[in-house]
């Protein structure tokens, strides 16, 4: 096996918040507003109709900031379309500003992700549902999913759990759809933004992430299109064939645990 490793690193370790499930914060406020009340009834919807969603798939055109040394904040963005098939099957194709693709892979037993600019995948089993796969790879693979927490059926519970408090902001129109913008803020440091579609199919179409515990507290956006419910989904998209000269190596938490019981045995047998 190829001695490199894999290692997909987040735009800055906070991302991580998105898939902690927490401990629901004491009320804030015994007797809600008018606007607390409808900022919580449209997320409560949104999410509850997001996770009972059997198959879907949308495109995002993700944006994040850098913090530099000076200061200054440095903008990145990345094009990802998402497929999710439930139980058991997902895929994320990306493209990040620079040029660089990946594909992240999950058919129900393997979890696959492979970055085109190197021609290198690696394959982890983990059977069992979208669920578990998406936070096995985000919690043990440590492996940038963006917004992973909407991918899971378990959403409406997670998100309960982050938010301290929420207000209805306003209604906007956004690419020519009416939408609720609700603000809110989490029990980490974390404030999110996100623009809900009104009417039947209360789809997120634009999220804003403020990490304000991180130094220049920089923002993730995430704008959604191509929200399709009944997508034609062919049992082949969750398959991964490598191509031409692709080399398969280790995820780094996999070397890095290699290595680990490898040095614990060494021990042992002295």
């Amino acid at each position: 096996m190829n001695t490199k490793s894999l290692h997909l690193a987040l735009p800055f370790a906070s991302l991580m918040i998105l898939m902690v499930p927490l401990q629901a914060a004491p009320e804030q406020n015994p007797t809600p507003s008018a606007s607390q009340q409808r900022a919580t009834v449209v997320l409560k919807n949104m999410s509850e109709y997001l996770a009972q969603a059997e198959r879907f798939s949308v495109s995002t055109r993700d944006g994040y900031d850098a913090v530099q040394k000076s200061g200054q904040k440095i903008e990145f963005g990345e094009q990802r379309k998402i497929i999710v098939s439930r139980p058991d099957h997902l895929r994320i194709e990306s493209e990040r500003s620079d040029g660089q693709k990946g594909l992240t892979i999950f058919d129900g037993k393997d979890i696959t992700i492979y970055t085109a600019k190197d021609n290198v995948y690696a394959t982890v089993s983990s059977p069992g549902s979208i669920d578990e796969a998406v936070k096995y790879a985000v919690d043990h693979l440590k492996v940038r999913l963006p917004l992973a927490v909407m991918l899971l059926s378990t959403f409406p519970t997670e998100l309960s759990s982050l938010v301290v408090s929420a207000d209805y902001v306003e209604t906007a129109t956004l690419m020519d759809v009416p939408c609720d913008h609700v603000a809110a803020r989490t029990n980490r440091g974390v404030d999110f933004q996100v623009w809900v579609a009104q009417g039947s199919q209360p789809l997120p179409r634009r999220v804003v992430i403020t990490y304000d515990s991180e130094p220049g507290q920089p923002q993730f956006s995430a704008d959604f299109s191509n929200w399709n419910l009944a997508p034609d989904i062919s049992d082949a998209l969750f398959v991964f064939n490598p191509p031409a000269g692709a080399d398969r190596i280790q995820f780094l938490t996999e070397v890095s645990n290699a290595a680990v019981t490898a040095i614990s045995e060494k021990g042992n047998n002295k």
